[in-house]
Order: C-alpha cells, then sequence, then structure tokens
C-alpha cells in the first residue's frame, strides 16, 4: 500500500490510537496537522463522496467548537454546500483523524475494523 494521508491532532488521543494502530501494522502515512491546516473544501467534498458517510459524520460533535457555534442545529438545517464551508474554514470542527489514500478509501475517526478493512 502506499504511503495514506493522516489528518490529525495532536492533542487527539483517538489520533494517537489511530497512529499506534497504523505504525504496528506498518501502514506509511504522512501527517497533516487538522486544525492548522484543514482539508480545503474540495478535498472535504471528495472525503465526503469517498466515504459514503452521511456529512454529519464529519463533524466533532463533542467538541467545544461545534457547541459554541450552535452547530447541532445547523447542521439539520445548511445545505452540505455550506456545511463543507464551514468544515473547510475550521479544523476544530472536524472529526478527527480523517484517513485517506486520496483515491477511494477514507475513515473518519478511529475504528479498529474499518482500519483493518481499509488499511490493513
Amino acid at each position: 500500500m502506499d504511503v495514506v494521508t493522516f489528518y490529525g491532532y495532536s492533542s487527539c488521543g483517538t489520533c494517537r490510537r489511530a497512529k499506534k494502530w497504523l505504525d504496528n501494522n506498518g501502514v506509511s502515512y504522512h501527517e497533516i496537522p487538522i486544525v492548522e491546516s484543514p482539508p480545503s473544501k474540495v478535498e472535504l467534498e471528495k472525503f465526503y463522496k469517498l466515504s459514503g458517510l452521511p456529512i454529519k459524520k464529519f463533524f466533532n460533535t463533542s467538541g467545544h467548537r461545534y457547541r459554541d457555534l450552535g452547530m447541532k442545529d445547523k447542521i439539520n438545517t445548511e445545505s452540505d454546500d455550506e456545511l463543507l464551508n464551514w468544515l473547510a474554514a475550521d479544523g476544530m470542527l472536524l472529526k478527527r483523524p480523517i484517513v485517506t489514500d486520496n483515491e477511494s478509501k477514507v475513515t473518519v475517526g478511529f475504528n479498529e475494523e474499518l482500519f483493518e478493512k481499509n488499511w490493513g
């Protein structure tokens, strides 16, 4: 497998567990700090389509920023286009990690079963 792209946050325990899994399973990755360099709107739209997940799954619903911005209400009323704008503008809104091969696979968050299926 080629090198995957890993969008993560250094203070995130879930990201640390995901990186440990990748390391233990010999998966090479290029790490990008999701807060300082969030994926662009175009990249996020691609990830969203590749993942097959609802756009809501890309939001860090347990984060302070999500609550502070009142996203709970907006997420059900705004268009996907507008939600992608929000996500691309603020890396703290993104659920992490996002791991992708940039061609056909994307995982959001860390689920060992999904990591095994996609990156194992």
